[in-house]
């Protein structure tokens, strides 16, 4: 065979190189695995936890809460029914291996964001779903106010959560010392503390507000001010199937700019008549988005009227209105100061 001149040869490597670009840009980026099973399935599997407000079966055994409501806007997603979805009570400890090993397409248990998660577990997150930061829920009668106050104290932590690096870097910081209890039981980390074993518990603040409202003495405890860390919670997927990722964080941002364009379950329908094209575009009564998209084009509509926008769900769970009383805070939309915000629907 003649060999080809150097001009032919660099003729033919270009080529090529546009050819599997092209090759490669024609194809998913990823098989879809895991929306192939859930579609063969018939139910989305979703890894939660058990604490009151964010993830609880009520007394008929139908879970609820503000992490619950997300699975449901899920199954509306995916198959426009909010029922088309089972939830599954996993500890810190064992949620991660169990989302690895399949138990799970998505953990929705108030799971931390990090990079560790990220690059060595292999997991992918979906937006931040609640801004949240490590606390201390301590006995008022030690009478501290700050976390420092706390030097030579017995603190009890949660295994398997972020906490135990962040309590250690917090006194190393600050040159004080403490003692740590790790406990895997949510329960007794709580009695923990009500029995007089520990002087603290620390974990994320939005768990200890749980905690404390299930104490014997609610009132005999205090959750100091302070934040020893930043937890933002996010939905976690395994890596390998990029379209659920991305009816993930669509579904999310759904309920997000609802609330931003003063949409609610009980107002949706009055903007049917709208003549604004984002409305229009976000309700699919402009179909072309979805149909673009592969999606049903009222997929953020159903949503809506299935769960709620974002501030509906948090404050019907967790909310000022609810036994745990949580302030809005951080969890508010950009346009309100807080970190909320969508992405364009275009």
């Amino acid at each position: 065979m003649k060999p080809l001149s150097s001009a032919r040869m660099r003729h033919w490597l270009g080529a090529s190189a546009i050819l599997v670009a092209a090759i490669a840009t024609a194809l998913p980026a990823q098989a879809g695995s895991v929306l192939d099973a859930i579609n063969q399935r018939g139910k989305i599997k979703v890894g939660v936890g058990t604490s009151p407000g964010f993830f609880a079966p009520d007394s008929n055994g139908k879970w609820q809460g503000f992490f619950v409501d997300f699975g449901r806007a899920l199954a509306v997603t995916v198959f426009n029914d909010p029922a088309k979805v089972d939830f599954t009570s996993s500890s810190p400890q064992q949620r991660l291996p169990a989302l690895q090993a399949g138990e799970f397409d998505i953990l929705l248990s108030g799971v931390t964001e990090t990079i560790t998660r990220a690059f060595k577990l292999g997991f992918h997150f979906g937006p931040v779903i609640f801004f949240d930061g490590q606390g201390l829920l301590v006995k008022k009668s030690l009478g501290v106010t700050k976390g420092a106050d706390l030097d030579g104290a017995t603190i009890a932590i949660q295994a398997g959560t972020t906490g135990e690096l962040n309590i250690a870097d917090f006194f190393r910081k600050s040159g004080k010392t403490f003692k740590s209890v790790v406990i895997e039981d949510s329960r007794e980390f709580r009695n923990a503390l009500d029995s007089g074993r520990v002087d603290a518990l620390t974990q994320d603040s939005s768990d200890l507000a749980i905690q404390r409202t299930q104490l014997a003495r609610p009132d005999d405890y205090v959750l100091l001010p302070e934040r020893l860390s930043k937890e933002p919670l996010a939905p976690a997927i395994r890596w390998g199937d990029d379209r659920w990722l991305e009816i993930v964080n669509w579904t999310v941002y759904a309920t997000i700019e609802a609330e931003e364009l003063g949409i609610t379950r009980a107002n949706i329908d009055s903007f049917l008549d709208t003549s604004d094209p984002v409305v229009k575009r976000f309700l699919g009564i402009d179909k072309s988005l979805g149909e673009a998209i592969g999606l049903d084009p009222k997929f953020a509509y159903n949503i809506i009227k299935a769960v709620g926008n974002y501030g509906e769900i948090f404050e019907r769970n967790v909310g000022k209105n609810t036994k745990i009383g949580f302030d809005r805070g951080l969890n508010q939309p950009w346009s309100s100061g807080g970190l909320l915000y969508s992405p364009p629907f275009r």
